[in-house]
């Protein structure tokens, strides 16, 4: 068999057992693949998307259809962030964000301390190839903007699940207008509280059901841009 071929199977190998480390929600596992990928010269972005990308997206799935719960996903997003941190470390700047679908600044909005979900969704952009700049939780509208405003970021993405703290993203979206900056940056919102009717009252680009929706809704806000 030439070397090529030779390649391409240790290449699959190590696609197949990077999904499968993040559905065994085994850090450590993912992490020792990651090196192999980048010891054989896989591309990094492969290793990513056709990897860990796959196995995180069968993990959303599953757990939308009740199959798995929170804390496996947690722990799936644990191993693929390891062996992520691994593979993106060999990335320059510059291939970074070449490869880079857009910046999202994402947060959970002020009044507001829910984390996880943000976090996987989080992830999960990560994983489909956006940089995002995970500014936290409680974060109040004008910290949203300028973080917004420095990255020169795509989409403003706000999580809000308590029904007291949605009226900040309607704020944050009138202060945009009042500074008029509502045109430079995408408005995502979702979260429990959160429904399509809410988002299209104040006014939001758009509105995620969930983690998995919050990514295909990303992409379409960027490619419209």
């Amino acid at each position: 068999m030439q070397q090529r071929e030779l390649k391409l199977m240790n290449e699959q190998e190590i696609i197949n057992n990077l999904a499968q480390s993040v559905l065994e929600y085994d850090k450590e596992k993912a992490a020792k693949v990651a090196k192999e990928a980048i010891k054989i010269g896989m591309n990094p972005v492969d290793a990513i998307e056709k990897g860990l990308g796959n196995g995180i997206r069968v993990v959303g799935e599953k757990f939308n259809l009740n199959e798995v719960y929170l804390p496996h996903v947690v722990m799936a997003a644990e191993a693929m962030q390891a062996a992520s941190d691994v593979l993106l470390a060999t990335l320059s700047k510059e291939e970074a964000e070449k490869i880079s679908l857009g910046t999202i600044v994402l947060g959970t909005v002020k009044g507001d301390i829910h984390d996880i979900g943000k976090s996987l969704v989080s992830t999960m952009l990560s994983a489909a190839g956006f940089k995002v700049i995970d500014i936290g939780v409680d974060v109040p509208i004008f910290d949203f903007i300028r973080r917004a405003m420095e990255a020169n970021a795509d989409v403003i993405a706000m999580s809000a699940l308590m029904t007291t703290t949605i009226a900040e993203q309607r704020d944050l979206i009138e202060e945009l207008k009042r500074k008029g900056g509502r045109e430079k940056f995408k408005v995502l919102v979702g979260g429990g509280a959160v429904n399509k009717e809410w988002a299209n009252e104040i006014g939001a680009n758009a509105y995620g059901c969930d983690m998995k929706d919050a990514v295909e809704v990303a992409k379409r806000l960027v490619e419209r841009s």
